[in-house]
């Protein structure tokens, strides 16, 4: 008989790591639907590299590229809680700044004593997560809660 793993409790607080990726954004109606079904608080982040992965021009300052990237970030955040509002969902988030993505995750998880993670995976294959790691790879690694990892399609 396979064995059946049950909650320790019924999680309260559920972390969703979102860059407003398709695969973060069905994560997210995921998430959504189990934070309803629970009666939890949905706590969105998104993580903003300190040192980003896109090469930016010269002219371009760090501080100026992090300001943008935030507030890019704060916009789509408030569309996903007027969103999650409309369908009684009770949310928070962050905008956090980091050079390790999932370490600044597991930060918040700790912080704001999350008892379950929604990471979606990008689907990527090749060169690129042997060079820049996975990031929700990462975080299965280190994260101690129940933690539902979400595969999406390559893209």
């Amino acid at each position: 008989m396979p064995e059946v793993h049950v909650f320790p409790s019924i999680p309260t607080k559920i972390l969703l790591p979102i860059d407003f990726s398709p695969s973060s954004q069905a994560a997210l109606e995921m998430a959504a639907d189990l934070a309803q079904h629970f009666h939890a608080e949905l706590y969105l982040v998104n993580v903003i590299p300190f040192f980003p992965t896109t090469t930016l021009p010269d002219m371009i300052p760090e501080t100026e590229f992090i300001q943008k990237a935030r507030t890019f970030a704060e916009q789509h955040l408030a569309k996903c809680h007027a969103d999650l509002a409309s369908r009684r969902v009770k949310t928070r988030s962050s905008v956090e700044v980091g050079n390790d993505v999932a370490g600044s995750i597991m930060e918040v998880v700790e912080r704001e004593h999350i008892d379950m993670v929604v990471i979606s995976t990008h689907g990527i294959s090749g060169w690129h997560p042997l060079v820049f790691g996975s990031i929700a790879e990462k975080v299965v690694k280190l994260v101690q809660c129940p933690l539902l990892l979400l595969r999406s399609a390559k893209p």
